[in-house]
Protein backbone atom coordinates (compact mmCIF):
# COMPACT_ATOMS: atom_id res chain seq x y z
CA UNK A 1 0.00 0.00 0.00
CA UNK A 2 1.22 3.33 -0.91
CA UNK A 3 1.84 5.13 2.03
CA UNK A 4 0.46 8.56 2.48
CA UNK A 5 1.70 12.11 1.60
CA UNK A 6 1.74 14.47 4.62
CA UNK A 7 -1.09 17.00 4.07
CA UNK A 8 0.11 19.97 2.01
CA UNK A 9 -0.11 23.18 4.27
CA UNK A 10 -1.87 26.12 2.86
CA UNK A 11 -0.90 29.38 4.08
CA UNK A 12 -4.05 31.23 4.44
CA UNK A 13 -4.61 34.98 3.29
CA UNK A 14 -3.79 37.54 6.13
CA UNK A 15 -6.78 39.75 5.72
CA UNK A 16 -7.22 42.05 8.58
CA UNK A 17 -10.40 42.30 10.45
CA UNK A 18 -11.42 45.13 10.28
CA UNK A 19 -12.57 46.00 6.23
CA UNK A 20 -14.03 49.06 4.94
CA UNK A 21 -15.99 49.11 1.63
CA UNK A 22 -13.71 49.78 -1.52
CA UNK A 23 -15.52 51.86 -3.84
CA UNK A 24 -14.37 50.22 -7.22
CA UNK A 25 -17.35 50.56 -9.12
CA UNK A 26 -18.86 53.16 -11.64
CA UNK A 27 -15.24 54.17 -11.99
CA UNK A 28 -12.70 52.61 -14.93
CA UNK A 29 -9.92 50.69 -13.70
CA UNK A 30 -6.48 51.55 -14.85
CA UNK A 31 -3.60 49.50 -15.81
CA UNK A 32 -1.35 49.12 -12.36
CA UNK A 33 -4.44 50.29 -10.32
CA UNK A 34 -3.59 49.72 -6.59
CA UNK A 35 -6.74 48.69 -4.59
CA UNK A 36 -6.16 47.37 -1.06
CA UNK A 37 -7.41 46.38 2.44
CA UNK A 38 -11.47 46.62 1.83
CA UNK A 39 -14.53 44.49 0.87
CA UNK A 40 -16.10 44.46 -2.11
CA UNK A 41 -19.88 42.57 -2.13
CA UNK A 42 -23.02 42.13 -3.93
CA UNK A 43 -22.70 43.79 -7.14
CA UNK A 44 -21.59 43.21 -10.46
CA UNK A 45 -18.20 44.68 -11.82
CA UNK A 46 -18.59 44.73 -15.92
CA UNK A 47 -16.73 46.09 -18.88
CA UNK A 48 -13.56 46.26 -17.22
CA UNK A 49 -10.44 46.15 -19.20
CA UNK A 50 -6.73 46.61 -17.36
CA UNK A 51 -3.48 44.69 -17.08
CA UNK A 52 -1.10 44.77 -14.06
CA UNK A 53 -3.79 45.71 -11.51
CA UNK A 54 -3.42 44.65 -7.71
CA UNK A 55 -5.53 43.72 -5.42
CA UNK A 56 -4.05 43.39 -1.85
CA UNK A 57 -6.00 42.57 1.59
CA UNK A 58 -9.32 42.11 -0.09
CA UNK A 59 -12.76 40.02 0.23
CA UNK A 60 -15.03 39.59 -3.03
CA UNK A 61 -18.16 38.41 -1.93
CA UNK A 62 -21.03 38.11 -3.89
CA UNK A 63 -19.43 39.52 -6.77
CA UNK A 64 -20.20 39.07 -10.73
CA UNK A 65 -17.49 39.67 -12.61
CA UNK A 66 -18.90 40.49 -16.24
CA UNK A 67 -16.55 40.89 -19.95
CA UNK A 68 -13.91 42.03 -17.31
CA UNK A 69 -10.40 41.10 -18.10
CA UNK A 70 -7.35 41.56 -15.39
CA UNK A 71 -4.23 40.29 -17.57
CA UNK A 72 -0.92 39.69 -15.30
CA UNK A 73 -3.36 40.73 -12.14
CA UNK A 74 -1.69 40.43 -8.81
CA UNK A 75 -3.92 38.72 -6.03
CA UNK A 76 -2.10 38.91 -2.55
CA UNK A 77 -4.36 38.09 0.14
CA UNK A 78 -6.95 38.17 -1.09
CA UNK A 79 -10.56 35.82 -0.76
CA UNK A 80 -13.37 35.15 -3.49
CA UNK A 81 -16.86 34.27 -1.64
CA UNK A 82 -19.47 33.01 -3.78
CA UNK A 83 -18.91 34.97 -7.01
CA UNK A 84 -18.91 34.57 -10.24
CA UNK A 85 -15.41 34.72 -12.52
CA UNK A 86 -16.94 32.85 -15.57
CA UNK A 87 -14.68 33.63 -18.73
CA UNK A 88 -12.87 36.09 -16.81
CA UNK A 89 -9.34 36.82 -18.35
CA UNK A 90 -6.78 36.52 -15.72
CA UNK A 91 -4.15 35.11 -18.33
CA UNK A 92 -0.66 36.03 -16.09
CA UNK A 93 -1.93 36.49 -12.49
CA UNK A 94 0.32 36.23 -9.48
CA UNK A 95 -1.65 34.28 -7.46
CA UNK A 96 -0.47 34.45 -3.67
CA UNK A 97 -2.27 33.51 -0.48
CA UNK A 98 -5.67 33.72 -1.66
CA UNK A 99 -8.87 31.57 -1.47
CA UNK A 100 -11.62 30.79 -3.93
CA UNK A 101 -14.47 29.58 -2.04
CA UNK A 102 -18.01 28.35 -3.55
CA UNK A 103 -17.29 30.15 -6.91
CA UNK A 104 -18.21 29.75 -10.06
CA UNK A 105 -15.12 29.75 -12.47
CA UNK A 106 -16.70 28.53 -15.98
CA UNK A 107 -14.44 29.27 -18.98
CA UNK A 108 -12.01 31.92 -16.76
CA UNK A 109 -8.99 32.05 -17.59
CA UNK A 110 -5.91 31.26 -15.23
CA UNK A 111 -3.48 30.24 -17.96
CA UNK A 112 0.41 30.90 -17.42
CA UNK A 113 -0.22 32.36 -14.19
CA UNK A 114 1.64 31.66 -10.68
CA UNK A 115 0.04 30.06 -7.73
CA UNK A 116 1.55 29.90 -3.88
CA UNK A 117 -0.44 28.93 -1.72
CA UNK A 118 -3.60 29.12 -2.77
CA UNK A 119 -7.14 27.02 -2.44
CA UNK A 120 -9.89 26.59 -4.43
CA UNK A 121 -13.21 24.53 -2.61
CA UNK A 122 -16.63 23.84 -4.06
CA UNK A 123 -15.83 25.86 -7.26
CA UNK A 124 -17.06 25.22 -10.90
CA UNK A 125 -13.78 25.15 -12.82
CA UNK A 126 -15.44 23.81 -15.83
CA UNK A 127 -13.55 24.02 -19.38
CA UNK A 128 -11.56 26.57 -17.51
CA UNK A 129 -8.11 27.17 -19.28
CA UNK A 130 -5.00 26.75 -16.14
CA UNK A 131 -2.43 25.56 -18.47
CA UNK A 132 0.82 26.57 -18.55
CA UNK A 133 1.14 27.61 -15.21
CA UNK A 134 3.43 27.07 -11.69
CA UNK A 135 1.67 25.57 -8.58
CA UNK A 136 3.04 25.65 -5.18
CA UNK A 137 1.36 24.57 -1.75
CA UNK A 138 -1.87 24.90 -3.94
CA UNK A 139 -5.36 23.01 -3.36
CA UNK A 140 -8.56 21.90 -5.47
CA UNK A 141 -11.03 20.32 -2.97
CA UNK A 142 -14.60 19.18 -4.29
CA UNK A 143 -14.32 21.21 -7.33
CA UNK A 144 -15.49 20.41 -11.01
CA UNK A 145 -12.84 20.57 -13.31
CA UNK A 146 -14.30 18.71 -16.27
CA UNK A 147 -12.86 19.32 -19.58
CA UNK A 148 -10.43 22.32 -17.80
CA UNK A 149 -7.18 22.94 -19.59
CA UNK A 150 -4.31 21.95 -17.14
CA UNK A 151 -1.32 21.22 -20.05
CA UNK A 152 2.28 21.61 -19.11
CA UNK A 153 1.46 22.60 -15.39
CA UNK A 154 4.52 22.58 -13.48
CA UNK A 155 3.04 21.19 -10.03
CA UNK A 156 4.80 21.18 -6.33
CA UNK A 157 3.02 20.35 -3.27
CA UNK A 158 -0.43 20.16 -4.95
CA UNK A 159 -3.50 18.41 -3.47
CA UNK A 160 -6.88 17.44 -5.47
CA UNK A 161 -9.45 16.20 -2.66
CA UNK A 162 -12.52 15.00 -4.50
CA UNK A 163 -12.90 16.69 -7.77
CA UNK A 164 -14.30 15.58 -10.10
CA UNK A 165 -11.95 15.88 -13.17
CA UNK A 166 -13.02 13.88 -15.83
CA UNK A 167 -12.21 14.62 -19.47
CA UNK A 168 -8.94 16.77 -18.15
CA UNK A 169 -6.45 17.55 -20.43
CA UNK A 170 -3.67 17.03 -18.55
CA UNK A 171 -0.70 16.55 -21.24
CA UNK A 172 3.17 18.05 -20.52
CA UNK A 173 1.87 17.53 -16.39
CA UNK A 174 4.41 15.21 -14.53
CA UNK A 175 2.35 13.84 -11.99
CA UNK A 176 4.71 12.54 -9.50
CA UNK A 177 3.93 12.38 -5.84
CA UNK A 178 0.21 13.81 -7.27
CA UNK A 179 -2.85 12.27 -5.29
CA UNK A 180 -5.64 11.88 -7.55
CA UNK A 181 -6.82 8.76 -5.95
CA UNK A 182 -9.95 10.47 -4.37
CA UNK A 183 -11.10 12.77 -7.39
CA UNK A 184 -13.14 11.20 -10.52
CA UNK A 185 -10.59 10.88 -13.39
CA UNK A 186 -12.42 9.16 -15.87
CA UNK A 187 -11.24 10.15 -19.74
CA UNK A 188 -8.18 12.01 -18.05
CA UNK A 189 -5.96 12.77 -20.90
CA UNK A 190 -2.29 12.31 -20.20
CA UNK A 191 0.51 10.60 -21.10
CA UNK A 192 2.44 7.86 -19.90
CA UNK A 193 5.39 9.25 -18.93
CA UNK A 194 3.58 12.13 -17.08
CA UNK A 195 1.41 9.70 -14.93
CA UNK A 196 4.83 8.11 -13.86
CA UNK A 197 4.42 8.49 -9.99
CA UNK A 198 1.09 9.51 -9.45
CA UNK A 199 -0.90 7.97 -6.72
CA UNK A 200 -3.56 6.68 -7.63
CA UNK A 201 -6.86 4.00 -6.24
CA UNK A 202 -7.17 0.37 -7.67
CA UNK A 203 -10.10 1.61 -9.61
CA UNK A 204 -8.51 4.10 -11.20
CA UNK A 205 -4.98 1.83 -11.89
CA UNK A 206 -7.54 -0.14 -13.84
CA UNK A 207 -9.21 2.84 -15.80
CA UNK A 208 -5.64 3.74 -16.55
CA UNK A 209 -3.97 0.50 -18.17
CA UNK A 210 -5.99 1.45 -21.50
CA UNK A 211 -3.11 4.13 -22.23
CA UNK A 212 -0.83 1.21 -21.59
CA UNK A 213 -2.21 -0.77 -24.43
CA UNK A 214 -3.26 -3.26 -21.85
CA UNK A 215 -6.30 -5.37 -22.29
CA UNK A 216 -7.42 -6.73 -18.59
CA UNK A 217 -9.54 -9.99 -19.01
CA UNK A 218 -12.64 -10.80 -16.69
Amino acid sequence: MTKMKAQIKILKPQIPEMLDDLDILNKSIEDEDLFEEGTVSDCCIENQTADKVIFENVIFKNVVFQKVSFKKIELIDVKFINCDLSNMNLGGAIIHRVEFLDCKMIGARLDDATFRDVRFKNCNLYYSNLGFSNYKQVIFEKCLLRNAEFQSVKLLKVGFLENDMKLIQMSGTKLKDIDLSSSEIEGMIVGIEELKGAIVSNMQALELAGLLGVIIKE
